[in-house]
């Protein structure tokens, strides 16, 4: 099923001249095509790289975004988990959206380097994030943040590490999240429901062939087994009630569609409040690709003021 005739006019040209990942053929030039050039960043903003101990007990990079200018009052913070299907990315590529989540949200952001796949499978990036995680609340002095005000958020293969993560968080007693916002998330390895049938073209931001390759590489060998717990696959998880309140959003044309739907249903069935935004039109990633059409510029400004206002809120 063809969606060229279906996106909205102002991303149409960037859709058509996306190469597409080949994940199975060429890995690395799939990864490079996350390479952004360096943008101007704000003199609002300071920015620390640390290294911190990972899932395993080596090491891991973090990115560290704060206001220049803050009184002694402690901040707000959100753990930021950058997308690329598991098996791309790394956190230079979300450096200007963590600056804006900075600035709107007045909060420090700590962005994750996690191990990715398939060098390193399930369960190491989740262990990672969930490493950053309990680093981030232990440091809260020398960052200067209030535990009782931590938000995590990621999108795609981020957005679903994200719900991932709140389950485990959840399950292991802490640390306690006010907030999740897995946008446009990557959480069923199933790829059973009619939108995962949908988006077949290979210059498609995210298709099906990539989608069912990434799984595989993230699951690795022992897939049945591992696509059984939660923590891997977020859409297996049987309960979801006491997760923190929920932001998401998605583009109608999104491959993710119908199980970020099942996800938010779920979610509000449970008793978990959650606010969900669909943009016709708009295909997987589709603020990251045009950021400059005004859809993009909506759907972008929508979930930064959601976390502003949620991390705000006494």
């Amino acid at each position: 099923m063809t969606i060229n005739n279906r996106v909205l006019p102002e991303l149409k040209q960037a859709y058509l001249q996306f190469p597409g990942f080949r994940l199975e053929k060429d890995l690395e030039w799939s990864r490079s095509l996350l390479s952004n050039p360096p943008l101007k960043r704000s003199e609002l903003v300071h920015t620390t790289n640390r290294m911190i101990a990972r899932g395993d007990g080596g090491e891991m990079l973090v990115k560290i975004y704060e206001p220049v200018k803050q009184n002694h009052d402690k901040l707000p913070a959100m753990l930021w988990i950058h997308g690329g299907g598991y098996v791309m990315g790394h956190p230079d590529m979300d450096d200007i959206l963590c600056e804006r989540f900075v600035q709107t949200a007045n909060c420090v952001v700590v962005s994750v380097d996690y191990r990715l796949a398939p060098e390193h499978p399930y369960p190491a990036a989740i262990e990672d994030c969930y490493a950053a995680l309990v680093w981030m609340t232990k440091e809260d002095q020398s960052l200067g943040i209030d535990v009782k005000r931590v938000a995590i958020a990621g999108a795609s293969g981020g957005g679903g590490l994200t719900a991932a993560l709140a389950l485990m968080a959840r399950d292991k007693g802490g640390p306690s999240i006010l907030f999740q916002m897995p946008l446009y998330p990557m959480l069923d390895s199933r790829n059973i429901t009619p939108s995962s049938y949908e988006i077949t073209e290979e210059q498609a931001t995210w298709s099906r062939t990539n989608n069912l390759t990434a799984w595989r590489m993230y699951l690795g060998e022992k897939e049945n087994i591992h696509e059984l717990s939660p923590y891997a696959v977020p859409s297996r998880a049987e309960n979801l009630a006491g997760l923190p309140p929920t932001y998401t959003c998605i583009g109608q044309l999104d491959i993710f569609r119908d199980e970020t739907i099942d996800y938010v249903t779920r979610l509000a069935q449970a008793g978990v409040d959650v606010e969900f935004h669909m943009y016709p039109g708009s295909f997987h990633c589709f603020e990251v690709f045009v950021p400059e059409a005004e859809v993009s510029k909506h759907a972008s400004q929508h979930y930064i003021d959601a976390m502003a206002r949620a991390l705000n809120f006494r």
